[in-house]
């Protein structure tokens, strides 16, 4: 099995070229941007930088076309990636003018940011900085500790910031009513052989750049241990009873599960979120909480509307998280920059 490339997590602040030309300051940002997350860790984001501007594609050669067939979450994941870049465009000083899908004859083309020097950098980002190396998507079991009101407060004003609507959950009744939509819903996909096969193919040992654990969908880390296994257990068998009765425990026992929403279901709200989320993650993790996703009730359209009127959400859920304090753990493999910035 290959061992997973993790040196993207290394990148250090203070060789950022400050006497260079601004693609390389630029190139140097897009290193922070690729640390998001993203959907089943697939980093769905091509970056074409210049000295004027820095475009933020997708790259839809590394969509999932059963789990997110109108890449709802490829974007979302690229707008996580857009945060990312402007917290650290923030940080070193580098004021820039951001146009969002600016060019509707390519909707690839997501974003269009602009170096723009008579404008000054938004204070707010700035601070955020630290947190981007050290965010991690924690599978594993959080402490019981409900987080203090004053950090769910700052989760939710974290979305609301980037225009998006977050219900923050923390009263047991209504996380078991969330975590008995997320077992229906992996009951549901499990059953679909075409779900476990593009699953499978995102656990599989060859991958060493991107890719997630078998763990994270309910398989014991033993079995992780030997991908290949896990890998074939998931493509050929519906192993979503036992699956659905691992999220469902993480989710009942996770302090705080919450839910983005938006009130309309396009690209401009799909990035809007991503934004929402990376901004909301990296509040988590400056005050030294962990987060994962348990989407799947999202990723089933009668559970999605079934989740909007439980909680009373915007119209339109986008994202399921639980969050709480977590062991730690290494980050997730990524592509080189080389790979992913021209």
């Amino acid at each position: 099995m290959n061992a997973p490339n993790l040196s993207a997590w290394d990148v250090d602040p203070s060789a950022f070229p400050r006497a260079g030309r601004m693609a390389a300051k630029a190139r140097f940002a897009v290193a922070y941007a690729i640390l998001a997350p993203s959907s089943h860790n697939t980093q769905p984001w091509k970056f074409i930088v210049s000295d004027d501007e820095i475009l933020l594609c997708a790259d839809r050669s590394r969509s999932l076309p059963v789990i997110d067939p109108y890449d709802r979450e490829l974007v979302i994941s690229c707008g996580a990636a857009l945060f990312n870049l402007r917290v650290a465009l923030a940080h070193f000083a580098l004021a820039v003018e951001i146009t969002l899908l600016p060019n509707a004859t390519d909707p690839d083309v997501l974003a269009r940011i602009a170096f723009a020097p008579a404008t000054a950098p938004s204070p707010d980002l700035a601070p955020l900085f630290g947190a981007i190396a050290h965010r991690r998507t924690n599978r594993m079991a959080f402490a019981a500790e409900t987080p203090p009101p004053d950090l769910i407060e700052r989760l939710r004003a974290a979305a609301i910031a980037e225009g998006v609507d977050a219900r923050v959950v923390a009263a047991p009744a209504e996380r078991a009513r969330i975590a008995e939509l997320i077992a229906d819903a992996d009951r549901r996909q499990f059953a679909d052989p075409h779900f476990r096969r593009e699953l499978a193919s995102w656990i599989h040992p060859s991958r060493r750049d991107d890719g997630m654990p078998a763990f994270s969908q309910g398989m014991q880390p033993l079995v992780d241990a030997a991908t290949p296994i896990a890998a074939m257990v998931i493509r050929t068998f519906d192993v979503g009873h036992g699956v659905a009765a691992s999220h469902g425990e993480l989710a009942r026992g996770s302090p705080l599960l919450a839910v983005l929403a938006t009130t309309t279901d396009n690209q401009e709200a799909w990035l809007a979120t991503g934004q929402a989320l990376q901004r909301l993650l990296l509040v988590a993790t400056a005050a030294g909480y962990g987060a994962s996703y348990l989407n799947q009730p999202i990723e089933v359209p009668e559970l999605r509307d079934r989740l909007a009127r439980d909680l009373a959400t915007a119209r339109h859920p986008q994202l399921v998280l639980r969050i709480g304090r977590g062991p730690g753990i290494p980050p997730s493999p990524r592509r080189p920059l080389a790979d992913v910035c021209a």
